[in-house]
């Protein structure tokens, strides 16, 4: 346990769990393996018949794999998770868990570029390191007006221009590589006070572009009720406002922007149903243990018999 807690401790427990409602001898899906808190925790709730199917494209996650006979270990992206549980003969499932967002062991390794505390590190940033574009690549590469769009769209920046031109006269001198010369890059722009929030909210939206975050997320919801059994629960942890609108509404309506779709006879088309009426947040206690916790937030819902 000491291992998996070094790599990330896992945020609300003990509410994941109850939201999954586990039956013992049920199939389980934890599409962010990561430090195996939460996947371990399903493993001691499911009884010799039980499965747990857990996916994590991240190779550092392999290494808490725990030796199990009741588990399967996707080395893949979530993105595709039908096709992945029908190539396996795992479908359907009772219960898909889902949390979001970046561990503490990837913010934690300077290599992986994940943190703006690291000024020598890479920034690389890529979830799975041998695919893709790096954050490095993507500053070098993208057009001014297409880094304006990244910062203002998944960073919330209201001076999303200022800082891609900024991006783009620093680039015409040198090739970002590292943090810290995307800091001094955006020095000019950096608030005395308040920069811990303003750096966060740049690196998290190189993060989103560069893992493509908001389709791979808009992409998994739309397979839940292909794969979940009627009242199969699903459990989402998301660490932003921009994750959080997109299962909220989803689960709302079975769609993205919030709105319900009717058929003929009146009655509404959705294949979710809520079973938090309000957005979960961590305790007083856990947020002490675990300041990480502050964040997230969490909603549960079941799909529909009729659905």
């Amino acid at each position: 346990m000491k291992m998996e807690n070094k790599y990330h401790a896992p945020v609300m427990l003990t509410e994941c769990l109850a939201g999954l409602e586990i039956n013992p001898a049920g199939k389980y899906v934890d599409v962010t393996f990561g430090g195996g808190g939460h996947s371990n925790a399903i493993l001691n709730a499911l009884n010799d018949k039980g499965v747990l199917i857990a996916f994590d494209q991240d190779e550092d996650a392999k290494a808490n794999l725990p030796k199990d006979e009741r588990l399967v270990f996707i080395d893949q992206n979530f993105e595709f998770i039908k096709n992945h549980l029908q190539y396996q003969g795992l479908l359907p499932v009772d219960g898909i868990l889902a949390d979001l967002g970046v561990s503490s062991h990837q913010f934690d390794e300077a290599d992986r570029g994940f943190s703006f505390r690291f000024d020598d590190a890479e920034l690389d940033m890529r979830m799975h390191t041998s695919s893709g574009i790096s954050a490095a690549q993507l500053l070098n590469t993208y057009s001014e007006s297409q880094l304006s769009d990244v910062f203002y769209q998944y960073g919330e920046l209201k001076n999303a221009k200022s800082l891609a031109r900024e991006i783009v006269n620093y680039r015409n001198v040198e090739p970002i590589s590292r943090v810290g010369q995307l800091k001094e890059a955006l020095k000019k722009h950096t608030p005395k006070f308040g920069d811990y929030k303003f750096l966060a909210q740049v690196f998290q939206a190189l993060r989103i572009e560069v893992n493509r975050e908001m389709e791979v997320l808009k992409s998994f919801l739309l397979q839940v009720p292909e794969v979940l059994k009627p009242n199969g629960k699903l459990v989402v942890m998301s660490y932003h406002s921009l994750e959080d609108r997109l299962v909220k509404n989803f689960i709302a309506s079975g769609n993205f922007n919030g709105d319900l779709d009717k058929d003929f006879y009146g009655n509404v088309k959705k294949p979710m149903e809520a079973l938090s009426r309000k957005v979960i947040t961590a305790s007083l206690e856990e947020l002490e243990r675990n300041p990480r916790s502050r964040s997230a937030k969490l909603r549960i819902a079941e799909k529909r018999t009729d659905s």
